[in-house]
């Protein structure tokens, strides 16, 4: 299965809106991801299968020295395969050549070993304020 990675790839908002419902179980949105990531984003990775969208990440950014990774999704009859750590693994090089000096993530405790793991990632100590 050949997967083709894209630093700011194109994608259309209906697939990409479909696939955030299927990564995430919720009904499909009406998001205009592409301006929210041209407005708000150090740059996003699309995978690619045969010309698909099979995966996707957004690398927010503070306009300095720190981004983020966000929405990390990959279709799911193809996930362990490798994918979501090639969709990170492009999101770190993005962020290295735009002279980022740090890279974070939150996430849900069952995915510790996909980023700790598969993507490099250490645990830090970290502040949060529900809002």
């Amino acid at each position: 299965m050949k997967i083709i990675y894209e630093w700011r790839g194109g994608f259309d908002n209906t697939t990409l809106n479909a696939l955030h419902a299927e990564g995430f179980d919720h009904p499909v949105l009406d998001i205009d991801w592409l301006a929210q990531v041209h407005r708000h984003s150090l740059g996003w990775v699309c995978a690619r299968r045969a010309g698909e969208l099979v995966g996707f990440v957004n690398v927010a950014w503070d306009g300095g020295v720190h981004a983020f990774i966000l929405d990390t999704l990959v279709r799911t009859n193809l996930r362990r395969c490798g994918i979501g750590a090639g969709l990170v693994a492009a999101a770190v090089r993005g962020a290295r050549e735009a002279h980022c000096e740090w890279l974070h993530v939150d996430f849900d405790d069952d995915l510790r070993t996909f980023y700790f793991d598969a993507c490099g990632f250490k645990p830090t100590d970290a502040g949060l304020i529900a809002l």
